[in-house]
């Protein structure tokens, strides 16, 4: 295992909360004159209702069209003239915003992103809204309805939740919602996730804490205090699979590709790590798995399997595309065959060895960066948010270098068991010409 005993001394960090209830995270690193401004507001697509879905990925877009002090799509403008660059993502959690600069425009970030999370209504139209509703149904189009395999992720996530639950839809939302959506719904939603009560900002790279609390008091203290909302304090049920669930999907591809998902255990919670090391074990490219049907069967052209962990409800996955003139029939039985075998026997010490260092690798990948998408002042924020705790990163770490053969054992014994969801979509069948 990598001898790094304390990970969290590359992630330390200040913090401090301003009176309307915005909390600021400050990691300083003066290696290089950069600084990453990074907000995630604590609504995702879990926080929508029925009928008013896509709301959350619509404000990732909105975000960027203008706010009382900032020019219609001048956000961009204003960043990548001093150098910098910067995006936001929308997940069924959270939303995130950010700017990577050279450090001597930390003001200017700051300034951005109070004027967005304070004024943004203030120029928020019908015309903006149109564009902008446009653009995420183009979206929708290019990434779900017409790309190869892009209905299979509603099919999964409509057959593992159960319709009350918050995952139950996509994140990107129905097309015929965000057709309906309108102006007095979008800025309800708005007033109701989007303020600093229900927001956090980690500021990280080439600053000093002191500095950096008088420059977010000047620019997020006079925004008005707002309640946090109202979302329900204990987490939905776990879905269950009672027994085995199949959808069958025709789409637009030359190979045949299979889904094969159970529901696990939510992320940081018992058993999240045991199957992220059991998924690295058997899907990595000297992994059992991937061997038997990349390379000894020659039935795959690819084999992915992951727990994808999210704080209510996570999936443990196995996706395997098919080689030409292959279909599922043919590597379910392999499938079987491993998880089985992992039910049964313990992992190997070596295999066990091998996955954590591939996870401690990751950790440090994640740190080299002080922003961006899983940049430090990211992962400050991640651990804030879906932790509770800011300074979880040696937990997060411990997890992992906790875990034992057995271990790993009972949790897939407790979930990769008969109840699951198989998604397969096939080629389509050519129309017979009369």
């Amino acid at each position: 295992m990598l001898a790094i005993p304390l990970f969290a001394t590359l992630l330390s960090f200040t913090s401090f909360k301003l009176d309307n209830g915005l909390t600021v995270l400050v990691h300083e690193d003066h290696t290089v004159p950069v600084v990453a401004v990074d907000v995630w507001y604590h609504v995702g697509s879990r926080d929508e209702v029925k009928g008013k879905t896509g709301f959350a990925h619509l404000f990732e877009h909105m975000m960027f069209q203008g706010s009382a002090h900032v020019a219609d799509k001048q956000h961009f403008k204003y960043v990548q003239e001093a150098g910098g660059w910067g995006n936001g993502t929308t997940n069924t959690d959270r939303t995130n915003y950010f700017e990577v600069l050279p450090s001597s425009f930390l003001e200017l970030g700051l300034w951005l992103e109070a004027d967005r999370m304070g004024f943004l209504l203030a120029t928020l139209t019908q015309e903006k809204l149109d564009n902008q509703r446009d653009v995420v149904r183009n979206e929708k189009r290019q990434n779900y309805d017409n790309r190869p395999y892009g209905l299979a992720p509603k099919a999964i996530f409509e057959n593992l939740y159960p319709p009350e639950h918050p995952y139950h839809h996509l994140t990107i939302g129905e097309h015929e919602d965000l057709e309906q959506a309108s102006l007095d719904d979008v800025k309800a939603f708005f007033k109701k996730y989007y303020a600093p009560s229900n927001a956090s900002i980690a500021i990280a790279g080439d600053v000093d804490a002191a500095t950096v609390k008088k420059l977010c008091e000047k620019y997020f203290g006079p925004l008005p205090s707002l309640p946090p909302p109202d979302r329900a304090r204990k987490a939905p049920p776990q879905p269950v699979l009672k027994a085995e669930k199949r959808v069958q999907l025709e789409d637009r591809v030359t190979l045949e590709r299979v889904y094969i998902t159970w529901p696990s255990p939510p992320m940081f919670a018992p058993g999240d790590a045991e199957l992220d090391l059991l998924a690295a074990t058997l899907g990595s490219k000297s992994g059992r798995l991937y061997k038997r049907l990349v390379y000894e069967a020659r039935l795959a052209q690819v084999v992915e399997v992951a727990q994808s962990s999210a704080p209510l409800s996570s999936q443990w996955e196995v996706v395997v595309t098919l080689k030409p003139g292959h279909t599922a029939a043919e590597v379910l039985p392999i499938v079987d065959e491993e998880i089985a075998r992992a039910r049964k026997e313990p992992l190997t010490a070596l295999e066990i060895e091998k996955a954590k260092n591939e996870f401690e690798s990751s950790f440090l990948y994640r740190l080299m960066s002080v922003g961006g998408f899983n940049g430090r002042a990211d992962q400050l924020n991640m651990y804030a948010y879906y932790a509770g705790d800011p300074a979880f990163l040696d937990k997060d770490i411990e997890r992992y270098r906790a875990v034992a053969a057995d271990g790993i054992q009972s949790w897939a014994q407790k979930t990769l068991g008969p109840g699951r969801l198989v998604v397969t979509v096939s080629p389509k069948k050519k129309k017979e010409s009369k």
